[in-house]
């Protein structure tokens, strides 16, 4: 049985996912694209991106697992696209070009309905309306005995925590401070909600943390 996970989760120090004003040339935000740069250096991204190169080492070795035995993946409206509110049209099909990296099902979380898109590769982005439980019974059926992985952004994996769905969640932390933007804990009692960190590894550009459910 596979688990529900948040991997390779890029976090300021300061506690934020992304920074303001996201558009389609800044999809991070404002200073955002300082989050996952960690993640750009590695011989992973580069492989994944049909390059040759990249560091190995800690940081490669948490960028390689996070994309293992992925059986479907659950994203928010916001890691697909830019645009807000009603659809303007149907070619947007997400910043990856014609071969995303996702190569399973993936479930958008949106509020305006749209028809499946079949990508490159396996891709397959299928918008859902009505939430995160539904989003993930879909996924479950989809993912069969593989893991589905929880993207961004924040407020997507906010409602998985606080929902207590969320089996683990690892956390990549470079030393960026961004001072304002999406924030991963707002509104978050972990201890609470019955998670703890259970892990911590420093790597080349950035700390990684995974954080679990506590034992009862």
């Amino acid at each position: 049985m596979g688990i529900i996970r948040a991997s390779a989760f890029s976090v300021s120090i300061d506690g934020f996912a992304a920074g303001l004003h996201q558009t389609i040339d800044n999809p991070f935000g404002e200073r955002g694209m300082a989050l996952p740069d960690w993640m750009l250096k590695t011989r992973m991204f580069h492989t994944m991106t049909g390059r040759n190169g990249g560091s190995t080492g800690v940081d490669d070795g948490f960028a390689e697992r996070s994309m293992e035995n992925i059986g479907a993946w659950i994203m928010g409206r916001n890691m697909f696209g830019p645009m807000r509110g009603p659809w303007p049209d149907e070619s947007w099909k997400g910043w990856w070009g014609p071969n995303p990296p996702y190569h399973t099902p993936v479930y958008v979380l949106t509020h305006h309905a749209r028809a499946s898109i079949e990508m490159e590769g396996g891709t397959v982005f299928q918008f859902v309306t009505d939430g995160i439980e539904p989003a993930l019974k879909q996924a479950r059926a989809a993912a069969k005995d593989r893991d589905i992985r929880v993207g961004g952004g924040a407020s997507v994996v906010r409602q998985f925590l606080q929902a207590g769905l969320l089996d683990e969640m690892h956390l990549a932390l470079p030393a960026v401070l961004l001072g304002a933007g999406e924030s991963l804990f707002a509104g978050l009692d972990l201890p609470a909600l019955g998670y703890a960190p259970v892990d911590r590894l420093t790597g080349e550009n950035a700390t990684h943390v995974k954080i679990g459910r506590k034992s009862a």
